[in-house]
């Protein structure tokens, strides 16, 4: 008596078998598909030319059609400031007890409107460019970086007038000046992170950036902009003492309150929170590399559906 082994018959080959085959066959890949992080950080490194370009004609086209043309670079966040200046320091009575009052306001709506600037035009940044990411191939990333960098390109502008300002109203040239450059550094790392997370946001969800001037709004009033944290919390008795320390280690009052103390000598060490460079350090790096890999976990999605 013979045994006979029937094996069972082969999965039928499907097309899609067949066309990944080829595909394998001559090295091609699914188009728009993630690649490696490295791999990423490497396509953005060899893409930096047209990141900063990019930028730079967005500045420039952002003014084009007004008479004053590039004057309104620093007419804008001036005329921001008088506002501020008539409605807080003088309506309001915030100027009362803080020392240099006009430069340190000046400073912290420039240093503010780098940061609401860059989260705003990250909520729009794939959302409202759908036709240049749908024609070409090139990392997603490179399109809120570069609306980050035109904002750190604006600022600049901004502070050549600041600096006016601080010398007109007798604030002197001091070595603490120095300290500006890192502060933007960490402070630009860290807006470019939260443009990455909102550009993601907006990507899914265009109607976020109809919701964001209420939320930059509501963050910029607790972070100091237009008056002191300590003035404020030391004349409201009744406030946990926890208040203080919360709205002072908060990312936009840390920048803004390093700069202040970079460059206004009446602005002291002691205004400022404990480790506050640790905090600016970690503000960076936390948001800044978290919000890249955020982004980048969804680089195959965005101009899609």
């Amino acid at each position: 008596m013979t045994q006979v082994l029937h094996t069972p018959p082969p999965a039928p080959v499907t097309a899609e078998d067949d066309l990944a085959a080829l595909a394998a066959r001559y090295g091609l890949s699914v188009s728009g598909a993630r690649p490696s992080l490295p791999a990423y950080v490497g396509q953005l490194w060899a893409r930096r030319h047209f990141i900063t370009a990019f930028a730079t004609a967005k500045l420039t086209a952002q003014y084009a059609q007004a008479k004053l043309g590039q004057v309104w670079q620093i007419m804008t966040p001036l005329l921001n400031a008088a506002v501020y200046y008539f409605i807080f320091g003088i309506l309001l009575g915030t100027k009362r007890g803080v020392p240099d009052y006009i430069p340190f306001l000046v400073t912290g709506v420039f240093i503010w409107t780098f940061t609401s600037s860059s989260i705003m035009t990250g909520t729009r940044a794939i959302a409202g460019n759908l036709g240049l990411v749908r024609a070409l191939h090139f990392p997603r990333a490179a399109l809120p970086i570069s609306f980050c960098l035109q904002q750190l390109q604006q600022l600049l502008f901004s502070m050549a007038a600041l600096v006016v300002i601080l010398l007109c109203f007798g604030v002197p040239v001091a070595f603490s000046w120095a300290l500006a450059v890192p502060t933007l550094l960490l402070q630009f790392m860290f807006n470019t992170g939260m443009s990455l997370i909102m550009a993601r946001w907006g990507a899914k969800t265009p109607d976020i950036s109809q919701l964001m001037p209420f939320v930059l709004r509501t963050w910029m009033y607790i972070s100091g902009v237009m008056w002191s944290i300590d003035k404020l919390t030391k004349n409201h008795h009744g406030l946990p003492s926890w208040v203080n320390p919360v709205l002072k280690a908060n990312p936009a009052a840390v920048y803004i309150d390093l700069m202040r103390f970079s460059l206004i000598d009446s602005f002291h060490a002691n205004q400022l929170p404990t480790h506050v460079w640790i905090i600016a350090t970690g503000w960076a790096l936390v948001v800044g590399v978290g919000g890249f890999i955020y982004f980048w976990k969804a680089e195959e999605t965005y101009g899609r559906g």
